[in-house]
């Protein structure tokens, strides 16, 4: 079980950047050359204005997608991870597509086809229904963490090249591109006309969605990491600077910062006026948005290791995985212990929820179906290689990748 406690933070007061410590640079080193590389490079053309054109769209707008559809990273713009799909209780290995490289990356679920990034440096477009290839599309450098997302006939997603991708879902040939001064980790989110993505040129980016025109730019003070979270006209951003920013759609203004006071590489999940995020202080964060403040900390007590993956919000419990090769359920109200499922190694991939079950992989190589109250286990399956991409579902399939190229779809 774990321990919780509750400090609140004054959300005016925003601390100087800490120095990255060997303990918070999981795996984030090895890029520092190369980010170093591509900022000595040749800068971007495009010249921020000094306010957007058009305004972004509503909540209402912003949230609004088929319910069988999965067009994002955590299905939707709050990141919350949950799907209305009807998952059978039974699942089975419908079909596998061999990539040529490790896929970390989370797929999109739209209409009738699955879009997945690869290390091979390949987007691919597959048949939902038998996983077959429809299309890929070649970028110069791996895609990896950074997932898809599919808004109006494109498709978007960033390289650890730093260049970022607009894609045509039709036919998989290329719309346009933004380049960006280092690898891109973070997932696109898209509200109304703009797309956004984090760098680890530690800037967050607001690009048109039709031609890539940049709209404006926030620079933070270490590398964008995570996926923002949006709700209403504001978008929400935990980051590796130990900063939280509530950031104005419209122009990308802060509307308020809050310290965290820890290294965070998980995306925030927000919902009933709280965001909820995992720390490389080896805790979980409750955030009250409309008092600006932590309101609780949640740290297990017997196993002290980051949490990475992000969290998937029902509206009462919080699920996810942490790298004491457990996963967590938490209350979200009071951020206690509900229940803590074992596996055999790290879990980095970010839980699912649909029909009262919670779907995650591990990097002990299986796929495992949970029972939501309980955290019993209900199913499970040996992929065969660790499992860091977070499932998608949509369309009657589950969608996850493995690190030795597979990408699987369970179902019935």
């Amino acid at each position: 079980m774990g321990a919780v406690t509750s400090r609140p933070v004054n959300s005016d007061a925003v601390p100087a950047p800490r120095r990255v410590t060997p303990r918070t640079l999981f795996v984030i080193a090895p890029t520092l050359i190369a980010g170093f590389l591509l900022t000595l490079g040749s800068l971007r053309a495009q010249t921020p204005p000094a306010a957007s054109a058009a305004p972004p769209a509503t909540s209402a707008q912003a949230t609004t997608q088929a319910a069988a559809d999965w067009p994002q990273f955590r299905g939707n713009p709050k990141l919350t991870g949950m799907s209305t799909e009807s998952v059978p209780s039974t699942l089975k290995v419908r079909w596998t597509y061999s990539a040529a490289d490790a896929v970390d990356s989370s797929a999109a679920i739209v209409g009738d086809t699955v879009y997945i990034g690869s290390h091979s440096g390949e987007l691919l477009a597959l048949d939902v229904a038998d996983g077959k290839l429809k299309w890929s599309y070649k970028t110069k450098e791996p895609i990896g963490e950074s997932s898809p997302a599919v808004s109006d006939g494109l498709v978007f997603v960033g390289d650890l090249g730093g260049t970022f991708h607009a894609v045509k879902a039709a036919d998989g040939t290329a719309a346009w591109t933004y380049k960006t001064q280092s690898e891109i980790k973070s997932s696109p989110v898209v509200v109304g006309d703009r797309v956004l993505i984090g760098s680890y040129d530690s800037s967050l980016y607001a690009l048109s969605k039709k031609d890539g025109k940049l709209l404006w730019k926030l620079d933070t003070q270490n590398f964008v990491h995570g996926t923002p979270a949006i709700d209403g006209e504001v978008a929400y951003l935990a980051g590796c600077d130990e900063i939280f920013r509530a950031i104005r759609l419209s122009d990308g203004q802060p509307v308020y910062t809050v310290p965290i006071e820890a290294y965070t590489g998980a995306s925030v999940t927000v919902g009933a006026g709280r965001v909820f995020f995992g720390t490389f202080n080896n805790e979980v964060v409750g955030l009250d948005l409309s008092g600006k403040r932590i309101f609780w900390r949640y740290q297990p007590t017997e196993r002290q290791f980051p949490f990475y993956s992000s969290a998937a919000f029902d509206g009462t419990r919080l699920v996810l995985g942490g790298r004491d090769k457990a996963i967590h359920a938490l209350d979200a109200k009071t951020g206690k212990p509900l229940w803590t499922f074992p596996t055999r190694a790290r879990v980095d991939s970010s839980p699912a929820i649909a029909g009262g079950r919670a779907f995650v992989g591990s990097n002990d190589g299986r796929f495992y179906m949970l029972d939501l109250a309980s955290g019993k286990k209900l199913w499970d399956h040996e992929a065969g290689s660790p499992i860091a991409s977070s499932p998608a579902i949509g369309r009657g399939c589950i969608i996850v990748g493995t690190q030795d190229g597979q990408i699987l779809c369970y179902g019935a």
